[in-house]
């Protein structure tokens, strides 16, 4: 069965935000890598609310589910101890008994466009599952069946996924794309925001810091630091 967007729900899973993207320490201070979390979350949910019927935030951490309660959202607490992938199956199994069909996207994704989404809900109407991968193998969004999927997210989630579409012979389409192939891990990856992410609330936070973003033609293509 194809994908129906009128009855497709989004669910984006948020880890704490005192655990927020320690790799970027060395540029970030703890609050500020928080904060930054917090923006491309607004960025995040404020993009899906505008094309699915629902948006649904699941998190062990109150204070996320607490940041998100006026944003017109479905919020979920995960329930015992569980991963990222066994936090997602318990949101799959609460929207299965309101809609056909999920999109999962990471809070992490800050360039993310309503016509990203449109797309990938317009190949949904030819696919039963629809994919956006990471760089370096990741998912950084997966559209599929609310009922009967596992999710599979962690080391090449994208492999895994396409596989496990595989196993339940369903049919897939791959959307490549530079912007929602970003994901923020690194210091080169704030430079793609400071370059790319127009209107975001993400890039308006790292202006705010005074983060300048130059060309680099080391191992890196960017160089990011605070002042001019």
């Amino acid at each position: 069965m194809k994908i129906d967007k009128s009855k497709t729900f989004a669910i984006i899973p948020v880890s704490k935000f005192l655990d927020a993207k320690t790799r970027l320490s060395p540029t970030l201070t703890e609050l500020e890598r928080e904060n930054l979390l917090k923006s491309m979350l607004k960025d995040v949910i404020t993009v899906l609310k505008d094309v699915v019927r629902e948006v649904v935030v699941i998190s062990s951490d109150v204070d996320v589910l607490n940041f998100v309660k006026d944003m017109g959202v479905v919020s979920l607490e995960e329930e015992g101890a569980t991963d990222l992938n066994g936090a997602l199956m318990q949101a799959m199994a609460w929207c299965s008994s309101h809609c056909s069909n999920v999109i999962v996207v990471p809070s992490d994704v800050p360039l993310i466009k309503p016509g990203h989404v449109q797309a990938l809900l317009k190949m949904g109407e030819t696919f039963d599952m629809v994919i956006a991968p990471a760089k370096g193998g990741g998912t950084n969004a997966l559209l599929c069946p609310s009922k009967e999927f596992q999710m599979k997210f962690g080391e090449c989630s994208f492999f895994e996924h396409i596989n496990e579409a595989k196993s339940h012979g369903m049919s897939y389409g791959i959307y490549d794309s530079f912007y929602m192939s970003l994901d923020v891990n690194t210091a080169e990856d704030l430079g793609e925001i400071m370059i790319h992410g127009s209107g975001t609330e993400a890039k308006k936070f790292l202006k705010n810091l005074g983060l300048c973003v130059k060309s680099n033609h080391g191992s890196e293509r960017l160089h990011v630091k605070r002042g001019a």
